[in-house]
């Protein structure tokens, strides 16, 4: 599956998995950034990226991990 900007829910199940070890209370969004062109799936322009974007698969992963507490 190629991973895109639009897919952040994707992105941030990717991110969940790979970074388990982390709070994701100290993720910062230049992290997620980073993290994100380091996706070996991962195929998009970085001139789309934005902290809108970033924010977006921020709320993904921070729900994610709410939803596996309950």
């Amino acid at each position: 599956m190629t991973l895109t900007w639009e897919t952040s829910y994707a992105i941030a199940l990717e991110l969940k998995r790979l970074h388990s070890d982390v709070n994701i209370e100290d993720v910062t969004l230049q992290q997620i950034h980073d993290w994100t062109f380091q996706l070996q799936e991962f195929e998009d322009d970085p001139a789309l990226c934005n902290d809108e974007i970033l924010s977006s698969i921020y709320q993904e992963w921070f729900e994610e991990l709410i939803h596996d507490r309950q």
